[in-house]
């Protein structure tokens, strides 16, 4: 939809255009969540002791119960722990929004102040909001209830159930919905809703749980209190060992960390050594016209990819990334990806050729105009996101000293996990440098700046793992680039080139390897050359299997990138 999804009252309560409901009780909403989903599910108590707790919602809304949930978890959550919320939200509002509407509680001022910095965006699928201040993790699935929960693979210790009442949104409480939320529920789980509907309490009770009518809040007479069978189970890993420095073994540590484990690096060379050394990377989305999981995946590695390097700007050597358009389908590939809801409107727009050119400096084809894309320093991530690095080469996984280890050295990783299908692509990079050039653009092959320079190219040579500099992938290179820019290669022409080569893991399927082996060994590799745009999202769906805690990824994104996903296809 366009524009956006609330009102507001005469007396600045916000209210539902869609449904005509209120977001929350016109006599004190943030008493109410108090009294219906922080007690209904009994807490804090619930979470004394726990080193995760996992609470589930449906209707994120202006945030105001995640805000009241951040802020009793603050002042009351055990040491040590944290806490996990997957919330589901298919009308986001905007951040302003939520802010205006949470400000009538000064109280929870610095929990809601927290969350609408990092508000979620429009486009479908997760959001992943790290709050580190309150030790916690947030998730806002935007899009269908159904098709979230049935992706979300977490399970849940508490239910928030606040959708918009059943009369006026009878889709969210559906049997098919309410059955999900048992599939979805923690042994000892608990959920709370402020309504006493009979489709409601049927639903849960089809769903496992044992319910109970309870005093309701203000005019309310009565709402619902709801257990699940079984004892509360807590976490048990803690501390990984992520073999490989590269970009995917630095995201995996920086997610452990994040998710509150203890990550150790171990980098048989320098970190960046391998494909991460380039003086310059892009941060870019693999562009995917059919628009099914594969594209969604993409989008959202996107940008998880970018919010995460925006946290790092020195990093950032520039924003905005020309695809140009160089065969007569990219462009209508180019108007249907962007005009999806898989990225944040306006965030890709369609060049004409006279406006790309403008850009470039010298004649250029349409193109898509990726504004958000970046060009980064692999270094300064690296060195921010590894955190502990030991320099020893890794014989055998069972060595290690860890509750856990994530294997994500590139194409390294056959060496330890043989039955991985990794080829190598050799790759070299030539760079310019004292010349100047301030765009970036990418056609198959690519240019973009660095702190000093310009950097282009890059070969692709398969089956090729020497790392020597060649003066003819030098010539091919300037080949590459006078296709698509020939007034730059000219003026490049006498330029002296440096220029680095390494080699590349590619898959099959040119789709990375994220996930748990057989042998419950964990694998981030596989990323060809785009390990700074999908890792950091895998990263977080790999720290996630190997800490126990729920996944940013959708079931049908994690069979993707599973590792056992090629057995399975050869016993097919």
């Amino acid at each position: 939809m366009t524009g956006s999804p609330l009102d507001w009252t005469a007396d600045g309560q916000p209210r539902s255009r869609l449904f005509g409901d209120v977001y929350f009780s016109a006599e004190d909403g943030l008493a109410e969540t108090r009294a219906v989903f922080l007690d209904g599910c009994g807490v804090p108590d619930a979470w004394a002791g726990r080193r995760r707790f996992v609470v589930a919602e449906l209707g994120f809304g202006t945030g105001l119960n995640i805000a009241a949930l951040l802020d009793l978890w603050r002042r009351t959550g055990p040491p040590g722990g944290q806490l996990h919320v997957f919330t589901v939200e298919g009308f986001p509002i905007a951040a302003d929004e939520a802010a205006r509407a949470l400000a009538r509680w000064p109280e929870i001022a610095q929990a809601a102040q927290a969350l609408t910095r990092r508000w979620p965006g429009r486009a479908r699928g997760v959001h992943r909001l790290e709050i580190p201040e309150f030790s916690a993790v947030v998730d806002v699935a935007v899009g269908d209830v159904a098709e979230a929960l049935a992706g979300w693979t977490g399970r849940a210790d508490a239910w928030f159930l606040d959708g918009f009442s059943p009369a006026l949104n009878p889709q969210m409480w559906s049997d098919e919905i309410l059955a999900l939320v048992g599939a979805r529920s923690a042994p000892g789980a608990r959920a709370a809703t402020f309504t006493v509907a009979g489709q409601v309490r049927r639903g849960l009770a089809a769903a496992g749980f044992s319910v109970e009518k309870r005093p309701g809040f203000g005019r309310k007479r009565e709402r619902l209190e709801a257990r699940f069978p079984g004892e509360p189970q807590d976490a048990s890993s803690r501390r990984v060992a992520i073999v490989g420095g590269g970009v995917a073994g630095a995201a995996a540590a920086r997610a452990v960390r994040a998710l509150g484990g203890e990550a150790v690096v171990f980098e048989a060379d320098a970190p960046g050594a391998g494909g991460s050394g380039n003086p310059a990377a892009l941060v870019t989305p693999r562009l995917d016209a059919g628009l099914g999981a594969p594209a969604q995946l993409f989008a959202r590695a996107f940008a998880r990819a970018v919010q995460l390097c925006r946290a790092l700007p020195q990093a950032i050597i520039t924003e905005g990334v020309l695809q140009l358009a160089t065969a007569d389908r990219d462009l209508p590939r180019y108007e249907k990806i962007a005009a999806s809801d898989l990225f944040e409107p306006g965030e890709l727009t369609v060049l004409s050729a006279a406006e790309a050119a403008e850009r470039l400096g010298e004649p250029a084809p349409a193109a898509l105009d990726q504004r958000s894309a970046l060009v980064v320093e692999p270094a300064v991530l690296l060195e921010a996101w590894a955190g502990e690095t030991r320099r020893t080469r890794v014989a055998n996984i069972r060595d290690l000293d860890a509750d856990a280890v994530i294997v994500a050295a590139a194409l390294g990783s056959r060496a330890l996990l043989p039955d991985l299908p990794l080829k190598p692509v050799r790759g070299q990079a030539s760079w310019a440098p004292a010349q100047h050039f301030a765009a970036a653009a990418a056609w198959g092959g690519y240019v973009l700046p660095t702190r000093d320079g310009v950097l282009f190219g890059a070969t692709h040579d398969r089956d090729d793992e020497a790392v020597d500099l060649r003066a003819d992938d030098h010539r091919r290179n300037r080949e590459t680039l006078a296709r698509a820019l020939p007034g730059l290669a000219t003026r490049l022409a006498d330029a002296i080139l440096d220029g680095r080569a390494s080699v590349r893991a590619t898959t099959p399927d040119r789709l990375p390897i994220a996930g748990t082996t057989r042998d419950g060994i964990h694998v981030l590799t596989g990323f060809g050359s785009r390990g700074f745009s999908l890792a950091p999202l895998l990263a977080e769906h790999v720290a996630a299997q190997a800490l126990g805690a729920p996944s940013p990824l959708p079931a049908a994104a994690q069979a993707l990138v599973d590792p056992a996903r090629f057995a399975r296809r050869a016993r097919s």
